[in-house]
């Protein structure tokens, strides 16, 4: 199907535009397109510009595969919880940071900071609860009996809240002298308590697995249901400054753990702790459609009202989120993802920006500490710092364009302000590699220039952003190529039977105007599809339908040609078709067998001397226009006994009538009828009396020849 370059309102929609026989223009200047990029120290805006993004700084290695778990507390330390060694690390407000403890237990699953300076750490599998003093030493604190500890929480009273699977139990634990007082808070119908948080009045809130439930509990212990999600787990919560709970919800589980035998899941979890998280290409755009319909969401945000109303604010089938944090503004949440270690902002709107992307597989937590944001990415465990100052410089690498033939490349122009450069390059490998050209000269006009990287398949841009008095901001891409012609196919020839002929239907009707501005009809919502040919009967006639594809999207023309076997060279039938199909006067042709060629040609859409052809041959075509001969071998007063004789093909079926009678089939003597020659005997009825006795006879091309013989019985 051809495409053309469309008015801006619809641009944003189309990332190649073509006019058939013209260069196409590869655009860049929506979201979804720039999504598919590489992003590196920029962001990218609900519109999809991009701009410099915060700064983003690594604070603290923690040497570790992944960590689980973030805690700060009120002198602004931070603490780690990490796996698959076990271990608690303590960054303090200087950004020193050393190893604090070194647990029995394979993961570090939750940490909380207690009213007191103590740390909580709780370890899975097996879980245990320890507390930690500020010198590290550890002390089981509490010990459920439940497998895994998923969640803890600190409560204003000062007690604990310990979250547990795999019964789906809350427990409450309270210091009391030597020994903590621990009671059961609640045990749930559920499978995994994944999450647990407070809000400033008290309130404890719960979130599950594998129901997707969101309990409050109040000061009287008891819980409310807030949200029932028919997504599977609530991954993470997060209050904001208004008393609103951001709840991370997941399509499928991320903490709870997986059978042996089911696949190794993408995303890290503390009951996978060897498992290697990869980076997952970026899936196509996803279909537009409401945010309140979930099926097959894989996150979704909503927003919990204090009043208990409830929203969504963002949805999606592609990314996975994996940790949220609530703007202390109040303006929605960042969120973590599995997917190039990238964090969005939701607004409370329902807009969403990718803030950065990281080097990480996963950012596993999102927590202010001071005046800062810090998070934490898994595979490996590092602890960042960003905002707010925004980055000096940033570059954004496009996704890879596929010309799918060996292309010229034209100008590069682009849409932006502030401090911008443009580079490409090309190779004929799918993914960048050393094969592929070294990045070209920086293009810095906005008005574009050539386009220098070498002739390929492939190509790519990169820009660099650089802080300026006017900040940096790009807002779309277009490079003009020229892709090699590519010779039409011919891919398939359909034969009819005999006596069957093409007739061309009323095309869709196309305002002529359209038409000779060269527009793609489809522009206009008139679809581009082929109208077939419908059928008719047509004594003799043989017809051709034929299939082709141009990968350059070009207009076709075909010519058909055709020979009789034991010729050598083809002659013309009918050139210039515009439509995929011919019918042929079989009487025009003597009998015999014919091979015919289809030919198409892209001249309309190419100059001379540049267009190409394709073709196809049919298999041997028999033309047979000659109806059998049927003769009376003999005739006697109890049957008739007929000939028939075709010469070009073979004799298919016969059928006889007695005295005009209904015409009746009749096998030939041998019992199948497949010869040049076959023979009939047609028994007369036992009444005695004059009978007239007919034979028909068909060849193999639905030609018939009939003889009536007149007989006494």
């Amino acid at each position: 199907m051809k495409r053309i370059l469309l008015p801006a309102l619809v641009a944003a929609f189309i990332s190649i535009t073509n006019v058939s026989g013209q260069p196409a223009i590869w655009s860049v200047n929506s979201r979804p397109d720039v999504l598919k990029g590489d992003a590196r120290g920029v962001s990218i805006d609900h519109n999809g510009a991009i701009t410099l993004a915060p700064r983003w700084t690594e604070a603290f290695k923690t040497e570790q595969a992944y960590i689980w778990a973030t805690a700060v507390d009120v002198a602004g330390n931070i603490y780690l919880g990490t796996g698959g060694d076990g271990k608690v690390f303590k960054i303090d407000s200087a950004g020193k940071g050393a190893l604090l403890a070194d647990l029995a237990e394979i993961n570090v699953s939750a940490v909380a900071a207690g009213r007191n300076g103590e740390i909580f750490a709780a370890t899975s599998p097996d879980g245990k609860v320890y507390r930690l003093d500020p010198a590290g030493n550890a002390t089981v604190y509490f010990t459920p009996g439940d497998k895994y500890i998923w969640s803890l929480a600190v409560m204003t009273d000062g007690s604990l809240a310990v979250g547990t699977g795999d019964g789906g139990r809350i427990y409450r634990v309270r210091a009391a002298g030597a020994a903590p007082d621990a009671s059961l808070l609640f045990d749930t119908s559920e499978t995994h308590i994944i999450s647990l948080t407070t809000d400033r009045q008290g309130n404890l809130y719960a979130g599950t697995d594998s129901n997707g439930l969101v309990m409050r509990f109040g000061a009287d212990g008891k819980p409310f249901g807030l949200l029932d999600s028919p997504l599977r787990e609530i991954h993470e919560m997060s209050v904001g400054p208004d008393g609103s709970l951001y709840v991370l919800a997941l399509g499928e589980s991320a903490s709870a753990p997986k059978p042996a035998e089911a696949a190794t899941p993408a995303t890290a979890t503390p009951d996978s702790p060897t498992v290697s998280v990869e980076k997952p290409t970026v899936a196509a755009p996803e279909a537009v459609k409401s945010k309140y319909d979930l099926a097959g969401a894989k996150s979704a945000v909503y927003r919990i009202f204090p009043d208990g109303r409830t929203e969504i604010l963002w949805t999606s089938t592609t990314v996975v989120g994996f940790s949220i944090y609530a703007h202390q503004t109040g303006n929605g949440v960042l969120v973590g993802t599995s997917e190039k270690g990238r964090i969005y902002s939701i607004g409370n709107d329902g807009s969403d920006t990718l803030v950065l992307q990281s080097e990480a597989s996963q950012i596993s937590t999102i927590r202010s500490a001071g005046n800062s944001l810090i998070a934490t990415s898994s595979n490996p465990g590092v602890l960042y710092r960003f905002g707010p100052e925004t980055a000096a410089e940033g570059t954004y690498e496009s996704s890879v364009l596929d010309a799918k033939t060996t292309a010229s490349w034209g100008r590069l122009w682009f849409d932006g302000s502030g401090s911008l450069a443009i580079q490409t390059r090309a190779g004929n490998t799918g993914k960048p590699d050393e094969t592929w050209s070294a990045w070209s000269e920086t293009v810095n006009d906005q008005k574009g220039s050539q386009v220098t990287s070498p002739r390929a398949r492939y190509i790519q841009w990169r820009a660099v952003l650089r802080a300026a008095a006017v900040p940096a901001r790009l807002e779309s891409v277009n490079v003009a190529f020229l892709p090699a012609n590519i010779a039409p196919e011919i891919l398939s020839i359909q034969v009819l039977p005999t006596n069957v002929g093409l007739a061309a239907n009323p095309p869709v009707q196309i305002d002529p105007n359209i038409a000779l501005s060269g527009l793609d009809p489809a522009a206009f919502g008139i679809p581009s599809v082929v109208v077939p040919p419908r059928r008719v009967y047509q004594r003799g006639a043989t017809s051709l339908q034929w299939t082709s594809e141009d990968r350059n999207g070009d207009d076709l023309v075909f010519d058909v040609y055709y020979r009789e076997l034991g010729e050598t060279e083809f002659k013309l039938l009918r050139g210039g078709l515009t439509e995929p199909f011919i019918t042929i006067d079989g009487q025009s042709l003597s009998d015999g067998q014919y091979v015919f060629r289809v030919v198409a040609h892209d001249t309309p859409s190419n100059p001379a001397g540049l267009a190409l052809s394709g073709e196809k041959v049919t298999e041997p075509i028999d033309i047979d226009n000659t109806a059998p001969v049927v003769t009376v071998v003999s005739s006697s007063s109890a049957q008739v006994v007929f000939e028939a004789t075709d010469r070009a093909s073979y004799i298919t079926r016969a059928e006889y009538s007695i005295d005009a009678g209904e015409w009746r089939p009749i096998y030939p003597e041998d019992g199948i009828a497949d010869s040049p020659t076959e023979r009939f005997i047609v028994s007369l009825p036992a009444a005695s009396g004059e009978y007239s006795v007919t034979l028909r006879a068909y060849d193999v091309n639905g030609n018939s020849g009939n003889v009536r013989q007149i007989t006494r019985k």
